[in-house]
């Protein structure tokens, strides 16, 4: 059975998401990830399989599929 995380929700839908993670001083953005997300405040659950396969991705440097800017504002 499902509940969030963050707001005890107990519902959620099948999506795929994507996220952007730092490696040192390299941003990846891993796209179209499985995820189980939350009805009420859209946080994003992982299962175990996919959260292994995208630190490897990540760490191991998985060739990409494609390339695209970033913009970077800093809060200060």
């Amino acid at each position: 059975m499902f509940t969030c995380a963050i707001c005890d929700a107990r519902e959620g839908r099948d999506e795929f998401v994507e996220e952007v993670f730092r490696v040192d001083e390299t941003y990846v953005l891993v796209d179209h990830i499985p995820a189980h997300v939350c009805a009420r405040c859209g946080e994003g659950t992982f299962s175990r399989e996919t959260t292994e396969r995208v630190h490897l991705m990540v760490h191991r440097q998985a060739n990409p599929t494609k390339s695209i800017a970033l913009k970077v504002c800093e809060f200060a």
